[in-house]
Parts: C-alpha cells; structure tokens; sequence
C-alpha cells in the first residue's frame, strides 16, 4: 500500500485529504508544520509527499529543502496559492516533482499524486541485469542469452556518458526497463527521471507538457506553469515512443538537443535546460524518414548511441528463466509456490513465435497458472493458453486495460476545461484507423470493411484526422 505524506496548517484539508487518499488505497500520514514532517520523512519513509508552501515556522520551501536533503528520490508536490506561485516554481527548478494551485480540482491532485507515485518507484526501484536477483525487491531484465549480453554492455559503456541515447526493439521487449537502468548506473541517478509517452498524452496537449507556458499563452493558462522537461532539470528525460512524436514538435526537441534550452509557450524568453535525453521506439524510422513523417535531423541527433533490443524469438534460451522469474512472481501474488513447470511444456513456449515479447509471455503464464490446478505446468495448459481455449483471446487484455487507464487518468488531470469524452474518442480513433490503415498497405476498401465503416465515413474521417499513409495496393475491390 503506496504511504502518502500531507504537511499542510489546515486541519480541514488534512481531514479531507486524509478520507479521499484512504478510498482511494493509500496509507496516508499527515503533519501539521514543516519540522513535523521532516521528522515524519526522516523516521517513516512515505513515498510521495504533499508539502503546503505557507506553513508556521519553517517554510514550505525550507520544508522541501530539508526533506530533499534527506531523500533526494522523494517526489514531494508542493501546494501553493496564486501570491506564491514563483516560490511553487523555484521550487520546482530545484527538484520538486510538481506543483498545484489552490483551490484546486481533486481528479488533478489525484492525477499528480499517480504521476507521482510512478516517478518515485521508477527513480529508486533498482533495476537488476542479468536476473541474478530473481528474488530481490527491485525489478529485473532477466536473460543470459548472447544477444542479451551485448545489450548489458551496451548499457554499461553508455551509463555513465552524457551521450543521447536511442533504445529501438518491438512491443515488449522492456525498453522501459533498459532507459531505467541506464538512469541508475548514471551520474545523474540522484536527480529527476521523467517519463513522457509520446502517444499516452494527446497531441494538443504535448507540447505544453513538455515545454510548459506563460499565464496567457492560451485560454484558461491563468497562471504559469513549467514543463516536465524543466522540471527534469539536472536529470533524465526518457521520450518513450518518440517515433510517434507529432511532426510539429519534433523541432523543439531537436533544439532542445543541439542548444540545450527551450521556450515555454506563449514567452519569448530561452530558458537553459540540462537534461539527458535517452528516447525509446518500436517504429521503424527510416520508414518514417522516407514518408516524412519523423525529421532526418532529429534522427541523426538521437541515434548518437542505439541500443536495439531483440525479440523474444531471437533468444529462445533465456525463455526457461524467463518462465521461471515469471512463474515465481505470479505464484507469490496469490500466496502460492511455484508450481514449476515440465520440458514439454517449456519446449512449447521455446517454439511459440511471441509477436507480443516478454509482456505476452509474462500475460500467458499469469493466465495458465491462474487456471493451474496444482502440480507443474503441463504441455496442454501451454497449448490451451495459446491457442484458442478458455481465455485465451484475452492474452494482453488486462495489461492493455492498464495502458489505457493510465492514459485516461493522465488525460483527467491534464484537460480541464475540454471535452473529455470527445477529444479521448477523436485521439483513439485517429490512432485505430492508421494502425488499420498501416495494416492494409492503405487500401481503404479493406481497410473500411475492418473497420465496420462505408467508404465515404473512412474518407471523411481521414480527412478529419489528416491522416497520411502510403498506399501500396491498388483500390480495385470494390465493397
């Protein structure tokens, strides 16, 4: 259970903070001064802190220094008002996760108390290589494999560099993982990690998530707010899915990497950033180059070090430890042992293609120990999970939800003021045609008769979208 921190004077709010935080799952302890919390951090750890910055006695700012200087890693969210916004952005700049205004709206404190959340475990979980530590605490790339061994030295002759870093390999092959690791053998593991996916949070919002804006720049900007690219200063942003980054701002980064500075938007001022940027795709971008989709400038910027990341068929000797890892960590979350697993049925695994890599694998054997019925797993719970038994269409399913729901949450705290439920529904769908056009070599009759759509509606909503693809196979068929 996540244990959050409140320092705030008003006993009001903490009551309230205290009974929202608890329905939503959190432990929650709260301090009524700046030196109470302190000591709180100092003698119980939590793992998100939510820091008032007026306080009696010890400001909220001398609070968040002392509390940095105990546990640098700690995400702490200060609260300010709008006389002391400045202050919630100095702040910011000298390590603070994140700040919110009051009043503020709950979904958004919840948002960034999430964001938080995440932050914090992907800065101090330590990341294992080799999956020596199958046991331990933190997280783990497991493998021993030959190809495997090629990208533990890659992440060890890169940790410690300054060099931009590309990590390319297909869905679920744990790039996430590797840009975590390469953070933590760095020289700026003690500062900011922060995550930004390029395709969880909505075009129209990107830009300003990471560069952030001046009070003004547009409607409802009443104030101003800092990127989370500024607010990584000092530390590493990781740009997952950057392929997927929209054309419009793939300029800024590339600025971002050449002059090390940026502009909020909306100001006219360049704002000196020192961050480290390791990016991450499944895309193919030379394709993309060739269809003008991704800028050959920015591409050459970020490939100063590629790490690829194979997949799963192509290191079919880890699949056994693999199993093994996963078979132990599903067991031990639903208070069992690990029921082991036959050579027929491992052979099996060995032989599957795993078009999903270790995220479909890892789903697979969740699934079949879930319907395990005690002993060691069989070759026919491996042949009934991957074929078409009980189930088994739902490989993926559960971690699939997760990633929408994540996006949703994100989306909640960051689109006040928008239409929800219209913007979430034009994003999906814009993403679902391309992916079916993609599919289609960009035959829309096929690609309408997949959707379930006429032709003039796909048309329409091309057009809408702006959707651009290649069409690679004649328009013929007729519907």
């Amino acid at each position: 259970m996540k244990h959050i921190l409140i320092i705030d004077d008003d006993d009001q709010l903490r009551k309230s903070f205290h009974k929202l935080l608890v329905e939503e799952g959190y432990r929650v302890a709260a301090a009524a001064s700046g030196e109470e919390g302190v000591e709180m951090v100092a003698t119980d750890a939590p793992d998100v802190v939510v820091l008032d910055m007026r306080l009696p006695g010890m400001s909220g700012l001398a609070a968040f220094q002392a509390i940095h200087s105990i546990e640098p890693k700690l995400p702490v969210i200060m609260m300010t008002a709008y006389a002391t916004t400045e202050s919630a952005i100095e702040a910011t700049k000298m390590g603070a996760f994140d700040y919110i205004l009051k009043p503020f709206e709950i979904p958004d404190m919840l948002a960034v108390i999430r964001q938080a959340e995440e932050a914090g475990r992907f800065m101090r979980s330590p990341v294992d290589m080799g999956g020596a530590a199958i046991q331990g605490s933190g997280e783990v790339i497991v493998g021993r494999s030959r190809p495997m061994q090629e990208v533990y030295k890659a992440i060890g002759r890169v940790a410690d560099s300054e060099a931009t870093v590309l990590i390319r390999g297909e869905s679920g092959t744990g790039k996430e993982l590797v840009a975590r690791a390469i953070y933590q053998h760095s020289q700026r593991a003690s500062r900011p990690f922060m995550v930004i996916n390029c395709v969880a949070i909505p075009e129209n919002l990107l830009e300003s998530e990471l560069f952030g804006y001046e009070k003004g720049a547009f409607t409802g900007a009443a104030h101003r707010r800092l990127g989370k690219i500024e607010q990584a200063h000092g530390g590493t942003v990781f740009l997952d899915e950057i392929g997927d980054m929209p054309f419009s701002i793939q300029a800024k980064i590339l600025r971002l990497l050449q002059e090390r500075s940026i502009e909020r938007l909306g100001g006219r001022d360049t704002i000196p950033v020192d961050v480290r940027i390791i990016a991450a795709t499944n895309r193919d971008l030379e394709q993309a180059l060739g269809e003008g989709r991704f800028r050959e400038d920015l591409y050459y910027r970020l490939k100063v070090v590629t790490i690829p990341l194979p997949p799963l068929r192509e290191r079919g000797d880890d699949i056994p430890r693999l199993a093994d890892f996963f078979l132990t960590r599903f067991a031990a979350e639903r208070g069992q042992d690990n029921p082991g697993i036959t050579e027929d049925a491992l052979r099996a695994l060995q032989a599957h293609p795993w078009p999903g890599n270790i995220r479909e694998l890892a789903n697979t054997l969740q699934k079949i120990l879930i319907f395990n019925r005690g002993g060691p797993i069989q070759l026919d719970d491996v042949t009934q999970a991957l074929d078409d038994g009980p189930g088994a269409g739902n490989t993926g399913a559960a971690m699939d939800d997760e990633v929408l729901r994540t996006w949703i949450r994100h989306f909640m705290g960051s689109a006040a003021g928008t239409d929800l439920f219209e913007t979430c529904m034009d994003r999906f769908a814009s993403l679902l045609i391309s992916e079916v056009l993609n599919f289609t070599a960009g035959n829309r009759s096929r690609a309408a008769r997949l959707l379930g759509l006429s032709r003039p509606t796909l048309h329409a909503k091309i057009e809408k979208y702006r959707l651009k693809f290649e069409t690679s196979v004649r328009e013929e068929d007729t519907e």
